[in-house]
């Protein structure tokens, strides 16, 4: 396997700046392209926007089960941190490659195109689907579109790998993510009576202690003999906006949150409670003085975790190549959970480690990219028997 043209591939990759929520044209129109220069046609699939893309493409036969390699193209801002570094220009230091996104995740996707050689040279049996997706750091808004797409396809994939960074350790379950926003609508008057208006603010918070609340009494009730840490659906409140004025009460309040549930906990059902109590505990209060008052809860993604009851051919499949007979648990969210859902079988399996995602100088190891490279060429070789 050609390491140099993985970091050539990767150089390029780290070179876009495919911030999440953003256009994504530029970075998929050069996978497409490095895929039309091998001979490999691809599939896009758009957002309602048609401004960002997923990229799907096959290598193989065409026919039902193989294997999809699948990695996000987005990546996180680097506004705010203080880079040793320029981020968005892949810099080599020893055995380290510095740039946003180096491990998380386009050191995988680099590995993906740079054993497209390989591929196309095994004789392959079954097909080995490449699937680059879009949004997956802000609720894998690219996953719905992309797998329309691959249903499209008349072929149906039976094992996912989704190449996160785990350190090359096999992960077969994770918590899912809701991404939520609420938005509290009170009542603008001078402070000097604040009794006549409705403090948006105040609201705010009453809603966020009871978010609290629920997280505390969960805590309180952890999952006995599980590997996540911690083992309870965890929640944070990241964004709070409100109020124009310190003399004025506060006639609107957002707040970004989430929550994280365990694999097979219904979040749906937490979000019935808050919204109880908005309802019968916040809301009658607040239309009292101002009947325009309204609390809404927005569920901007609901993330879906990563169910290890599902994940039995996919870690069959890794462990075959690899040995591994351990099968471990991550608190953070992927994509696999979409693709589990739909009845592939998934895990996460990627070179380098999350503890360097979203940090400065964020790094991927050459060796960690020879790894990867190693396990597609015998993953290869595996379906071509």
């Amino acid at each position: 396997m050609d390491l140099d043209e993985c970091i050539n591939v990767l150089t390029k990759l780290v070179g876009f700046e495919s911030i999440s929520a953003r256009p994504n044209e530029p970075i998929v129109s050069y996978i497409q392209d490095y895929l039309a220069q091998h001979g490999i046609e691809s599939t896009l699939s758009y957002d309602e926007s048609g401004l960002k893309a997923n990229l799907f493409a096959t290598i193989g036969p065409h026919c039902d089960g193989g294997l999809v390699f699948n990695g996000h193209t987005d990546v996180v801002p680097v506004a705010g941190q203080n880079w040793s570094t320029p981020p968005f220009t892949l810099t080599a230091i020893d055995d380290k490659l510095f740039g946003r996104g180096s491990v998380d995740m386009k050191g995988f996707l680099a590995c993906m195109l740079a054993s497209v050689t390989v591929f196309k040279n095994a004789n392959l049996k079954k097909p080995i689907h490449l699937a680059f997706s879009f949004d997956e750091e802000i609720g894998g808004f690219g996953m719905p579109f992309l797998l329309n797409s691959i249903e499209s396809q008349g072929m149906r994939p039976e094992i996912v790998i989704v190449g996160e960074p785990t350190d090359m350790k096999l992960i077969t379950a994770h918590k899912g993510g809701y991404e939520m926003r609420t938005e509290v609508i009170g009542y603008e008057v001078h402070s000097c009576d604040p009794t006549l208006g409705v403090n948006a603010i105040a609201v705010a918070s009453k809603f966020i202690n009871k978010i609290y609340e629920i997280a505390q009494r969960l805590a309180e009730q952890p999952y006995t003999d599980s590997e996540f840490i911690p083992p309870y659906c965890t929640f944070n409140v990241g964004i709070i906006e409100g109020g124009m004025a310190t003399n004025a009460t506060a006639g609107r309040c957002s707040f970004n949150w989430e929550f994280r549930p365990m694999p097979g906990e219904d979040g749906q059902l937490i979000i019935n409670e808050l919204q109880h109590y908005a309802e019968t505990e916040l809301l009658p209060a607040m239309k009292d003085i101002y009947e325009h008052s309204a609390i809404n809860i927005i569920t901007d993604a609901p993330v879906p975790a990563l169910n290890d009851q599902h994940a039995a051919k996919a870690a069959e499949f890794v462990s075959s190549i690899t040995g591994l007979n351990s099968r471990d648990v991550v608190s953070f969210g992927t994509d696999a959970g979409y693709f589990s859902d739909v009845g592939m079988s998934t895990v996460v399996f990627g070179p380098g480690s999350i503890s360097r995602a979203h940090k400065p100088d964020e790094f991927i190891k050459r060796s960690e990219l020879q790894q990867g490279l190693d396990f597609m060429q015998q993953a290869a070789q595996r379906l071509s028997r």
